[in-house]
């Protein structure tokens, strides 16, 4: 696989965890070590699905290819859906900011790499050429996950967008939710 197909790959795979990284980060509970811990979560989840898929591809080619968007769709939309509930809450301690979301969103947006793996680099005989794509689709998920944190930040800025961060967040998250299942 040349590098431009590879490049377009990671960034395609990227742009989900890029949205859930946007709503996360209109939350104005969600500080600086947190966004690190997302960006890193995402990146780490994406090398990690990648590298597995393409070792266990052709076992479940035939069972999982709409199976894990459909899960991963539908844990997004739940915590969109807890995202505008605490909308309506003052609550001190924060679902999203909970230890286990780290790992629950970062394997959610990262499912569709597993089907990637399962389906493309299953076909690549050398393990060190799938090990350095699988990193490289990780280091590209992790760049543009802290990209997204940091337009949140411009974007809180605005009046609107600031007074309902939790309600807009919460419903990109259920239309990310959406689309990961059905489209």
């Amino acid at each position: 696989m040349n590098i431009y197909s590879l490049f377009m790959i990671a960034i395609a795979l990227s742009l989900d965890a890029f949205g859930v990284a946007l709503s996360i980060g209109l939350d104005n509970s969600v500080k600086r070590n947190n966004k690190i811990l997302f960006s890193i979560s995402f990146g780490f989840f994406q090398f990690l699905c990648t590298f597995i898929g393409a070792y266990s591809g052709f076992l479940f080619n035939t069972y999982i290819t709409y199976l894990p968007q459909i899960i991963g769709g539908i844990i997004i939309a739940f915590v969109g859906m807890f995202m505008i509930k605490e909308g309506f809450e003052d609550k001190e301690e924060k679902f999203l900011l909970n230890f286990k979301m780290y790992f629950v969103l970062g394997i959610s947006v990262s499912i569709d790499a597993a089907v990637i793996g399962f389906t493309m680099f299953n076909k690549i005989s050398s393990n060190s050429i799938i090990f350095m794509d699988s990193i490289f689709i990780g280091i590209i998920t992790l760049i543009l996950s802290a990209v997204a944190f940091i337009l949140s930040r411009y974007l809180k800025k605005i009046t609107l967008v600031c007074k309902y961060a939790d309600y807009i967040g919460g419903i990109i998250l259920i239309l990310f939710g959406i689309k990961m299942m059905f489209f």
